[in-house]
């Protein structure tokens, strides 16, 4: 009976207006960059104070929801990711509205957001418990096994390999800047102390793919080529839905696992399920050219973070990420110790989380496919005031996030590394990747061996670390398999004119 009373608390006036408000801020905060959903929370912690537990709980879990959902809507419209989440988005979300199918993209991005929360979160609810047993059993060596693995993804997301290879070695390079992760130690700072902390992630994000973009489009408005761009309908065709039903679950799946493993975030989720993807499909040459199937990918992947990131921080009290460490933060507030005692004395607060993250949920898909077409008004602005609102959205972004001149120059530089990598064909996701997997997958491998005295073969003994050292060897081989497959049947088929 206590259960249903925390499930009626949840569907109260009060509670779903506390939830619909998070989940809608969220969005906005989401959809500008720079503003992520961990600043979100962290901002309406205090507003939930005098809140009841459950009601301030889920109106924090709205903004979570939200905040990366509403990422993909800049991403989409002007090539700029509202959250680290939403870079993977860029590939196919922006081709698909340049194409004058941005209303088709959001509406992909939405539906699989929804799949992709929904399904997290009937796993958060019936697994809990059981599958936050499996992120204790990973250590340096299975952290690093995962980081190596998503560094495989490189090889696929470049037509030329060669150049994307380069792109995440000089990503892997950038990401040694600043202190050593072991020793401390400051590495290529050249006696800048603005260097001492490495690159800040989220402007070097919004350099790379936002500040490259304007540089573009400077160019265009020099040239007098700006094309008007028409916006087409919200919801994909029954074929490409069907087509895209393998995509959502497995990046459903591959998004809730990433996020129960503590310390990795929806950023490498929707890398991982990107590649997956593209790597599934029989058609791999059009991923990255404006393929719904690739934002059912992403969007799928990185909103089903956010239920499995509850999973630790829940059962355990380990935090998933960085949002659900700030979450752990409003739990504290309201008096509540995350773990697994949560379970046994405050039953109710546990069913209520899981009934407002299916409300949030549902919140997010009706603002967001209410909101498409207003989201979609960006495209008729003017394209020379609109660059300059972008400017000025990547220079508040990068500022706010730590209140650091130094990210400013790391927004341009990176945008400037941006711009001639895109004159000259070379991928910005693989140096992406790299910039997020790096430091991962460096610090855990010096970590490893050090606890094993560089003992290899023990750093390598665990079977999760030998799985995902197996799923790297395929990630890379697969590729040149498939390659030769196709150059041995083009070269089995006949050259001549078939006899009618």
């Amino acid at each position: 009976m206590d259960y249903m009373q925390a499930i009626l608390q949840v569907l109260q006036p009060e509670a779903l207006w506390a939830t619909g408000v998070g989940t809608l801020g969220g969005i906005l905060i989401g959809a500008m960059p720079g503003l992520t959903a961990t600043m979100g929370v962290a901002l309406l912690i205090p507003l939930t104070f005098g809140m009841p537990p459950v009601e301030g709980l889920n109106m924090l879990i709205g903004i979570f929801i939200g905040g990366i959902y509403g990422g993909c809507v800049s991403s989409i419209l002007v090539k700029t990711p509202g959250t680290p989440a939403a870079a993977a988005t860029v590939l196919d979300g922006y081709p698909l509205a340049q194409k004058g199918e941005a209303g088709k993209a959001l509406g992909m991005a939405t539906i699989a957001s929804f799949i992709g929360g929904i399904i997290s979160t009937v796993i958060l609810a019936c697994l809990a418990p059981q599958l936050a047993g499996v992120a204790l059993k990973f250590g340096p060596s299975e952290y690093f096994s995962m980081a190596l693995f998503g560094l495989t993804i490189i090889s696929s997301l470049s037509g030329d390999i060669i150049k994307g290879i380069l792109s995440g070695l000089l990503g892997i390079f950038l990401a040694c800047f600043g202190a050593d992760p072991i020793s401390g130690s400051l590495r290529f700072t050249f006696g800048l102390t603005g260097f001492s902390s490495g690159f800040a992630f989220v402007p070097a994000l919004i350099g790379l793919f936002a500040v490259s973009e304007v540089f573009v489009q400077l160019e265009n408005i020099l040239d007098d080529k700006v094309k008007k761009i028409k916006i087409s309908g919200v919801w994909p065709s029954k074929k490409e839905f069907k087509s895209c039903i393998p995509t959502l679950i497995r990046g459903s799946l591959i998004g809730t696992f990433v996020g129960i493993i503590p310390g990795t975030g929806s950023g490498t989720a929707s890398w991982i399920s990107y590649n997956e993807a593209r790597r599934a499909s029989k058609t791999p040459e059009k991923f990255g050219t404006g393929l719904v199937e690739g934002v059912a990918a992403t969007e799928s992947a990185n909103n089903a973070v956010c239920g499995g990131a509850l999973v630790p921080l829940l059962a355990l009290g380990i935090p998933g990420d960085v949002v659900t460490a700030v979450l752990m933060g409003g739990l504290m507030i309201q008096g509540l110790a995350p773990g697994p005692m949560l379970f046994q004395e405050h039953p109710e607060v546990i069913v209520g989380i899981f009934t407002g993250s299916f409300v949030a949920n549902i919140f997010m898909f009706i603002i967001g496919m209410i909101g498409i077409k207003y989201f979609s008004m960006i495209l008729n602005i003017p394209k020379k005031l609109l660059t300059v609102a972008i400017v000025v959205f990547c220079f508040i972004g990068s500022y706010s996030i730590n209140m650091n001149t130094f990210d400013l120059y790391t927004m341009l530089g990176f945008g400037v590394l941006g711009y001639f990598m895109q004159k000259f064909n070379f991928s910005q996701a693989a140096l992406c990747i790299a910039l997020i997997l790096g430091p991962l997958a460096e610090s855990n491998l010096r970590l490893g061996l050090l606890g094993t005295d560089n003992d290899v073969l023990a750093f390598c003994a665990s079977p999760i670390t030998i799985g995902f050292l197996l799923l790297s060897v395929f990630s890379l081989v697969w590729p040149l398999i498939r390659a030769m497959r196709e150059k041995a049947k083009a070269g089995a088929q006949p050259t001549g004119t078939s006899a009618n």
